[in-house]
């Protein structure tokens, strides 16, 4: 902590046992997770490591005459301080600090999901819990790359729906051997913080789920991997060990993915308040829409503007950060 204890304000907050302390005319006091005080705005900023603190310090004590602060512990090692402060003082703490790409600012609403419950997570695959599409992987290995980033390209472009951009992508890997899906999953590459976000969220009883509009056996090699509770995804039609170009069975959409989030919460029981769902791009807005509450992960804007909170800077480690325990 010797470069916490180089600021006075994370100095009095780390090492010190006074309730409050007066710095540069702000009067700071503190407070515990599970008993917040009543503010205009309650706001986590969570950042990696002590590079940050002078900056948050400084602007916390230019644009608050009063805060509560509280410090923010989860099983990583990300830090997390929380403000519980005026709406006018808020603002500015956000406007100096939103620009920032190693600062994530989290607004915490008095219904926020809680971690000290049970709760559900419906993640998207590509792009969300590993950091590659795996169509496009298995194009570049099949040798079709080009070809199959053009339908890509038309698809984005809202000349196909899903469906039909998902079929025209697989019939260009017809004749391929199969033996590149096993290769793929031998490296698939975990997005940063995946591991721990899902460690944390099992131990507090979490139920954890993969909907993808990708594959079965990349799904079915995560959720052995990560101990998951279920992973949904295309099936592809495999014949003498060649790919056929084909998928068989329903389609994983985006209305399938939104159907997830409800089919699981029914199954498991997950009340109200407790299913979150995390994505990427736009074929994920239904699903983070059927949620409690959805989460936009470094993702196209259409989402973002759809979804109820965004990790945008940093890691999946930020998620827990997110949710309230009361315990």
């Amino acid at each position: 902590m010797a470069n916490q204890q180089q600021n006075p304000l994370f100095s009095w907050l780390y090492d010190e046992v006074s309730a409050s302390l007066t710095l540069d005319g702000c009067q700071l006091t503190r407070h515990e997770e599970a008993s917040a005080p009543n503010a205009d705005l309650r706001l986590r900023l969570v950042y990696q490591g002590s590079q940050c603190q002078a900056i948050i310090a400084e602007q916390l004590l230019s644009s608050a005459a009063s805060v509560s602060i509280a410090l923010i512990t989860r099983q990583n090692d990300l830090t997390c301080i929380e403000l519980c402060l005026d709406k006018q003082a808020g603002q500015q703490v956000c406007d100096a600090l939103g620009e920032r790409d190693d600062i994530e600012l989290l607004h915490i609403g008095a219904e926020q999901p809680r971690l000290d419950r049970p709760g559900l997570l419906v993640m998207d695959m590509d792009s969300t819990a590993i950091q590659i599409e795996c169509i496009d992987e298995l194009a570049a290995m099949a040798g079709v790359g080009e070809a199959v980033a053009e339908v890509t390209e038309r698809a984005m472009q809202g000349e196909l729906d899903f469906e039909q951009s998902l079929r025209e992508r697989v019939a260009k890997l017809a004749g391929a051997d199969a033996s590149i899906i096993d290769t793929l999953c031998s490296k698939l590459p975990l997005m940063p913080g995946l591991e721990a976000m899902v460690a944390e969220l099992q131990d507090y009883g979490w139920r954890l789920v993969l909907a993808s509009g990708g594959f079965t056996p990349f799904v079915g090699h995560l959720k052995q991997q990560l101990n998951l509770d279920a992973a949904y995804a295309n099936e592809l039609v495999i014949v003498e060990g060649k790919l056929k170009g084909e998928v068989i069975g329903t389609v994983v959409d985006a209305q399938f993915k939104a159907d997830t989030v409800l089919r699981s919460a029914e199954s498991w029981q997950i009340p109200l308040g407790q299913r979150l769902a995390i994505g990427d791009g736009a074929n994920d807005i239904p699903m983070v829409q059927a949620a409690d509450f959805g989460i936009a992960y470094h993702a196209k804007p259409k989402l973002k503007a759809a979804a109820d909170a965004a990790i945008a800077k940093l890691d999946l480690r930020v998620l827990p950060y997110m949710l309230v325990n009361l315990a």
